[in-house]
Formats: structure tokens, sequence, C-alpha cells
């Protein structure tokens, strides 16, 4: 996690060739989620709170908060979260903080949360901590959207996770779907790794 900071004072930041990629479909799957809580009226004042883990510059923090959700990003770098502040827009929160002890930042509850890309840079035990931080910041029938590049032999270079390791880390939830993600726009090798968008909800009880 260190290596990012370092990163964005170089100037590089390949994980945000995730716009192209993952953008169009990230607001179709919003749209559904809002369109589901209405039907469901679990939250009829609005679609609730939502909470971008590892927001980085604010790539795709506005799109929640674009559909009615109130919307918050955090990310562990200063100077991301500083330009994601600048790139707006109002009624954006953004809040340096460590997705792996996302408790002691006093964020409150949330019913939706996004993980784009930020899940596949951690260990096992800091995939186990954002689990754990995620649970226990979830409202009731929360749900959790994840966008992951899958293992590969390319794995050292640019991350990524199983499908298994990515289960292994939200006991607390059900699988709703793991479908294969758009690769047009990614460049080698993170085209190479099978992404997938995984869709949890918390489980009841």
């Amino acid at each position: 996690m260190t290596n990012y900071a370092r990163m964005y004072r170089l100037g590089l930041t390949p994980w945000e060739r995730y716009g192209a990629a993952g953008g169009e479909r990230l607001g179709a799957l919003l749209d559904r989620e809002a369109r589901e809580a209405r039907e469901a009226r679990e939250r009829p004042a609005g679609p609730g709170r939502a909470l971008d883990l590892g927001c980085g510059r604010g790539r795709f923090t506005p799109e929640p908060a674009r559909r009615g959700w109130e919307t918050v990003g955090v990310d562990l770098v200063p100077q991301a979260i500083e330009a994601a502040r600048r790139k707006g827009p109002a009624g954006v929160t953004y809040v340096v903080g460590d997705v792996t002890d996302l408790e002691s930042a006093g964020l409150g509850v949330f019913d939706l949360f996004l993980d784009i890309g930020c899940f596949q840079g951690l260990d096992s035990d800091q995939r186990a901590a954002e689990g754990r931080g995620v649970t226990a910041l979830a409202a009731p029938g929360a749900v959790l959207l994840m966008l992951a590049f899958g293992p590969s032999r390319y794995r050292r270079l640019v991350e990524g996770v199983s499908q298994a390791e990515v289960e292994a880390a939200l006991p607390g939830w059900d699988l709703l779907a793991a479908e294969d993600a758009e690769t047009a726009g990614l460049g080698w090798p993170m085209n190479r790794t099978s992404p997938k968008w995984y869709r949890f909800r918390r489980a009841a009880g």
C-alpha cells in the first residue's frame, strides 16, 4: 500500500485505466441498486449512503452521488484525496483513511460500498481487515460492488485476486453475482487478467 503514495508522486497511476473499462458498467450497476431499493421500499427517502473504498483521485466516487447517494470516498494517500476534492463535485465527501482500519475513521453506516481495484492490491491479512471493516459499517441489506483483476501470470506486476479470496474476506456476505468485466482500454498486461465484477449483499443476522 505504501507504493501508491510513491507512484502518485511520480505520476504513475496505471490503475486509473479502469476508468475506460469500468465507468459505463458501474453506472448501470448503480442504477440497478437504486431501482431495486425503490421497488423494495427499503429506503423511500433516497438510495442511501455510499462509500468508495480506495477512491484515489475520485474517478468513480461521483457516480453514486449523481444518482442520489450520499457519497464518501476514502483513500490512504493524502495527495490523491486532495486531487479528488479539487475535482469535486460538491456534495461528495473525501476522507484520508485506511481501508484496513475503517472502524477508526468515524465514517458512519453505509448502504452501498464500491471497491474498484483496491481490494486486489492487499495481502491476505489486509483483505480480511477490509472485510471486517466493511461488515462493521454495513447497514442491513447493504450491497458491495467490487471490480478486481483475477489471478494471472502477471499478478506480481499488476495484482489480482481469485473469487475464493474475495469470498474468504467477506464471510458475512452473500455473493449475488460474479460477472466478467470489460477489458477495452486497459492495455497489456491488465487486459490479460480476466477482471470481474462482484456483487455481494450483507447477510441477514
